[in-house]
């Protein structure tokens, strides 16, 4: 199952992330109190490299209705593997990045939602269910929880039923308020191809290594 951990703005944390075990780590390009700049982020990814763990580390920059050339140069410029679409991006902007895609959806009844899971149902997708990781073509949905006025990390859990559902459909990561508490109980319930997590593993608003440890430990038991 593959682990990602989000809204890394330190190298601590994110080194911790790959000694740990993550597949996975997240930077905010999006304005948010984890936002990265791009000479930073930079920054981050090359001492993340310059670590043994972290070279096999897939790399995932997270963005807000950004211009899709903006998106490109960033990914670019700090050598993202994946990007992260978590605003209301169609599938036609998202045709213009040149990064592999994960969208997020908080399972809010929009009309672009909608074209998103009608995407990911279709068989070129579906074959991701076999395959390591998303592609260019087979975008990789993510389910968080469906707070009024955000874009995600808020700690609130996502709807485990609905999410469970989607999942016997499609492959999908699973974030929303998961925890190193409860997050073996997320996956008993929902079944899903990864779980991403950011709050979950912070103490007063920071990324806390043990957490992160914890985090990882709690879902490598369950294979």
């Amino acid at each position: 199952m593959i682990i990602k951990i989000c809204g890394l703005r330190t190298i601590e944390p994110l080194l911790a992330a790959a000694n740990a075990g993550a597949d996975w780590v997240g930077l905010v390009f999006a304005p948010s109190r984890r936002q990265v700049r791009a000479d930073q982020a930079a920054s981050l990814v090359a001492a993340l490299r310059y670590s043994p763990a972290g070279q096999r580390v897939k790399l995932v920059g997270l963005f807000v209705n950004e211009d899709s050339g903006q998106i490109n140069a960033i990914a670019e410029h700090c050598g993202l593997d994946y990007v992260q679409l978590s605003g209301t991006e169609s599938l036609q902007q998202a045709a213009a990045i040149n990064r592999p895609i994960i969208k997020a959806l908080r399972l809010d009844g929009s009309a672009e939602e909608a074209e998103w899971i009608s995407h990911s149902l279709q068989p070129a997708v579906g074959s991701l269910q076999t395959a390591e990781l998303p592609t260019a073509n087979a975008p990789l949905l993510l389910i968080d929880a469906h707070v009024p006025g955000s874009y995600g990390g808020t700690g609130t859990v996502a709807d485990w039923d609905r999410a469970a559902e989607l999942a016997r459909r499609t492959p999908l990561l699973l974030a929303g308020g998961l925890t190193p508490e409860n997050v073996a109980e997320a996956i008993a319930r929902v079944q899903p191809w990864g779980v991403d997590v950011s709050s979950g593993v912070e103490v007063q608003g920071t990324k806390d290594p043990a957490r992160i440890e914890a985090f990882i430990g709690a879902v490598r038991r369950l294979a």
